[in-house]
């Protein structure tokens, strides 16, 4: 049962009594780390490479656990009232946003101020922030803006001249006659109530400096060890970047076909569309009119390839790609992971690999 309401109450109370039984867990104090629960994956990995050996790192969200379902039991909350610093992204996970508001005791890092300094009002990005602090590689303007379009939709430039739409659960979007969905801003900084913003890597940089100033804040003796860390994983999100837009500077095709729409942000800095069956609620099962809409983009834009996910039902896009005679291949929106020998790193790179292939990139 998630956590909500009075249930998020009841949780909390009962972790305080069970503090109050069995004593505090250890902290830095009397261990020598950090104690830090992270939300999800893409947080716990910032964690882990800014704290190093200085921190303990425990993820709410088991691996291959899909994070937007989480589900809080009174252990979990125990833990978050014990833990010395507790990352989030307020809006992604409802159940932790409940219990958090119920507890005291954890600092409380909320990533989405890292997602929020570059996006415009439309939750788009600002034309002055494409090149920004961590960016490190320089892109043509047609190529990385992702928001500002001309009439023609079919330009290599310029994708989107879209009319207004709205899903089901009355999320805005732009939609031109192809299909191809752009979200507005929901108030929180989300790309509509997209939250993907880690899979841009230079917004994850700006994490690994909250992280590292939150770790400062808690253990001042390491402070120059954190900085040292998140300096070196910036610069390794920077690197990637700078592959990602090299690989991607000139491609053949501009449009990729995805399961449900959770590339807003990477398609925003690299400068392709996204078109989401099952739009941004992964469990929405689309209509025929829908598929058909989706048909006809695959035509029009000699589409080659679906991507999946391991978390989401493949059947309707394996369905859609065999009518098609297309492949279906998977694309990692890393809310989780599932391959215990990889990291976001490794993940994003094969991500690379997938795009260069479906966008016909030299």
């Amino acid at each position: 049962m998630s956590v909500g309401g009075k249930c998020a109450g009841t949780l909390a109370a009962a972790a305080v009594a069970a503090l109050a039984l069995s004593g505090c867990a250890p902290g830095h104090a009397t261990t020598g780390q950090v104690s830090v629960v992270a939300s999800f994956y893409p947080l716990q990995f910032v964690a882990e490479q800014v704290g190093g050996p200085d921190v303990e790192v425990q993820s709410l969200t088991p691996a291959g656990a899909e994070p937007h379902d989480l589900e809080l039991t009174t252990r979990d909350v125990l833990t978050l009232e014990s833990a010395e610093l507790v990352l989030t992204l307020s809006g992604f996970q409802p159940a932790l946003d409940d219990a958090l508001a119920e507890i005291d005791g954890p600092q409380v890092v909320d990533t989405v101020a890292a997602e929020d300094d570059q996006l415009g009002e439309d939750g788009h990005l600002d034309e002055d922030d494409e090149d920004h602090e961590h960016d490190g590689a320089s892109h043509d303007e047609a190529s990385h803006d992702g928001a500002s379009h001309e009439e023609d939709a079919h330009s290599a430039e310029e994708h989107e001249g879209h009319s207004h739409d709205e899903d089901e659960q009355g999320h805005s979007h732009d939609e031109d006659e192809h299909g191809h969905t752009h979200a507005h801003d929901d108030g929180h900084g989300h790309t509509g109530t997209d939250p993907h913003f880690w899979l841009d890597p230079t917004r994850l940089a700006g994490v690994a400096d909250q992280v590292a100033a939150a770790l400062s804040a808690i253990d001042p003796e390491n402070a120059e060890t954190y900085a040292a860390n998140a300096a070196e994983l910036v610069g390794e999100l920077t690197g990637l970047d700078e592959d990602f837009a090299t690989a991607l500077d000139s491609c053949s095709q501009h449009v990729i076909v995805v399961s449900h729409e959770a590339y807003g942000y990477l398609a925003a800095r690299y400068g392709f569309d996204q078109v989401g069956i099952a739009g941004l609620d992964p469990e929405n099962e689309p209509s025929p009119a829908r598929l058909q809409e989706i048909a006809q983009v695959i035509r029009t834009e000699n589409v080659s390839t679906i991507f999946t996910e391991s978390l989401v039902n493949p059947h309707v896009a394996e369905a859609l790609a065999h009518e098609l005679g297309i492949t279906v291949q998977r694309l990692d929106p890393l809310e989780t992971l599932t391959d215990p020998d990889a990291d976001y790193l490794s993940v994003m790179r094969t991500n690379l690999t997938a795009l260069t292939a479906a966008l016909e990139c030299p």
